[in-house]
Parts: structure tokens; sequence; C-alpha cells
């Protein structure tokens, strides 16, 4: 397998971001590959002082960087040399034999998903590839989809997120029939636009999806979906909201406790911080774009080197998965029961 990781990606790049792919290499077969991209002098150098076996590792340098604050587009076409582009470039057919499994960014992400479908392109039958992303709650995990890619969904796009939704929590969290849920303002059904209202009903009319309907804010917590189609900005909203929230929660119950008893706050510490693992979103390293045609892992911009490795493994663990093998197969399934 070969991985490619963006080494100047990221708010805190490229330091954390070429620990956290070194430290993967543990979980590499003698066969796998680690691509590092972006400035060849630090990465050697990083490599160097490291000790990493550099036997399982290659590097491609970059002499340009696209910033988290770049129009996503102008950049990727303007930026031929960046390591985001050159990335993506080798995760496409044309790179043949040299082709990556997966590619992996905690960069701009509008660049990230703009260079994916330029060069990566799309699976058959996808129309419009959607970021899925795994949020923990108090029910287990959800996949939430889309979280950032597409701000202005069309009814067959979000109809799609769900079917694509679903294969990804059966293949990765072990979902075996994973109930999908329509974000809206209400459950009733009545409410909503005219699109939430189309792709109602054809989420409701696919046999390939255990659709139960909307779902509204409050209740994406208690358990009520196991996937939750939305828009991107929505979507984005939820999942930067949870993470704040979890992080304040935390914060707040250590603080409670020391201040009652530092004695009783060593003793809780260890509970705490399962708690906390079971709600960080650094656990969860990154967010595929379902549809494209090979993995695009889109990691946090402020990614530690811990997320930066299980993002790596998350990657490793979709390719073997088949995920997008089975996205294929499920879409022409809805293909021809479409007629």
């Amino acid at each position: 397998m070969r991985i490619g990781l963006d080494v100047m990606g990221g708010d805190l790049a490229p330091d954390p971001i070429l620990k956290g792919g070194l430290d993967a290499l543990t979980d590499f077969s003698p066969d796998d590959r680690l691509v590092l991209f972006g400035d060849e002098a630090i990465i050697r150098a990083g490599v160097e002082a490291a000790g990493a076996d550099t036997s399982r590792i290659e590097i491609v340098g970059s002499t340009e960087l696209i910033g988290m604050d770049e129009s996503p587009v102008e950049a990727v076409r303007s930026k031929g040399e960046s390591s985001m582009v050159k990335l993506c470039q080798m995760a496409s057919r044309k790179a043949g034999d040299a082709r990556l499994d997966a590619v992996i960014s905690a960069g701009n992400t509008g660049a990230f998903v703009a260079a994916a479908q330029m060069f990566m392109r799309r699976l058959p039958n996808v129309v419009r590839p959607g970021i899925a992303a795994v949020v923990p709650t108090f029910g287990g995990p959800v996949v939430f989809i889309d979280v950032g890619a597409n701000i202005d969904p069309k009814p067959e796009h979000l109809y799609q997120y769900g079917v694509m939704g679903s294969i990804y929590a059966q293949n990765m969290l072990g979902i075996d029939q994973p109930r999908v849920a329509l974000m809206n303002v209400g459950g009733e059904e009545a409410k909503g636009t005219d699109d939430l209202k189309q792709a109602r009903d054809l989420l409701r009319d696919c046999e390939h999806v255990d659709f139960t309907g909307y779902i509204e804010g409050r209740a994406v917590f208690d358990g009520a979906a196991d996937v939750v189609i939305t828009n991107g900005v929505t979507g984005n909203v939820v999942i930067k909201l949870s993470e704040g929230l979890s992080s304040g929660i935390f914060k707040m119950i250590k603080r409670e406790i020391d201040s009652i008893d530092p004695a009783l706050a060593a003793t809780f510490e260890p509970v705490v911080k399962k708690l906390y693992a079971a709600h960080d979103y650094h656990e969860y390293g990154g967010a595929p774009l379902l549809g494209v045609n090979g993995l695009c892992m889109i990691c946090h911009g402020s990614s530690k080197d811990r997320t930066i490795t299980n993002a790596i493994r998350r990657a490793m663990s979709y390719v073997d998965a088949e995920v997008n093998e089975s996205i294929i197969a499920r879409l022409d399934a809805v293909e021809v029961e479409a007629g």
C-alpha cells in the first residue's frame, strides 16, 4: 500500500505532521510505503533526526505552498508545484505504478477537495463527492455527511450521501444496518425546503438504505441515527460545535473536581481521560471525501502528531475494507433499481 502525506499542510505543520507520519510506520508491512510531500530539505532533516526506517519512505519535493486562506480552485490551478497538488496528481490513474492508494492532508480543505476532484476524478455514478466525518456522541459514533465539500447540495447529492454514508458506517464502524436520517429543523413531514423533501422521498424509496426520516440537532447525540445527511455548512458547524463542547465539558469537569478535592481528581483522572479519548476528534484522524476515485483523507487544520498517525491507520483500514468498491457496487444496484 502507498500512502501519501502532505507534510506542509496544517496550522502546525510541518513538525507534528511529519512526526505523526513517521510514528505510523510501525503499522506498515515491509511492502507498504509512506510518500512524504513538501519541502525536501525539511523532510529529509526531520526523517534523519527521527532515525526513521528510510526503506519504507519516499520523498517528493515541492516548491509551493497553498495557504489556508487562499481561494481553493485558483490556488490549485496556479500552484502546480504545491505539495497538495502533487499529492493528488500521484493519486490519479495517470500515475501508473507510482499511484498512491490514499492521500492525506491537514491543509486548505477547499483546495484539497478541488485538487482531488480535478485529478483523482469521481467514482462511477457519483454526482458530487462529500466529506464524511465520524462524530462521537453519547449514543456511539455517528457519520456526518457532508461537512464542508458541498454547501448547496441538490436532492440527488443528499440521496447519494445517504447511500455512501451507509456503506462507510457498515465497512468502517461495523454497523450491520446503519440507520440513516436527514437533518432538518424538525421531524414533521411538512417541515423543510423543497430540496429536503425531494431528498427524503428519494431516500425513502431506496431499498439499499435504512432511512428513518428527518432528524433534528438535539436527537443526534441521543443515538437516534448512525448516519446523518446534511449540507456542508450545517455539517461543518455541527462537528466544530461538538468538538468545542466536548473539550469544554471535560475541562469544566476537571476544574470542578480539582476545586473540591485534588486527591479525588487524581482518583478520577483515568476515567476522565478514557471518556475524553472516546469523544476526541484526534482519535478519528481524518474524514474521507467519499465519492472520489481513490482515498482523499481530510484532517483538521489543528492536527497534532497523533491525529496524523490515526488518519494514516484509518486510511489503511479504508483501503483494506474496500469501501470504494462497495460504493461502486451499491450505486450500480441503485441505478439498475431506478431503471
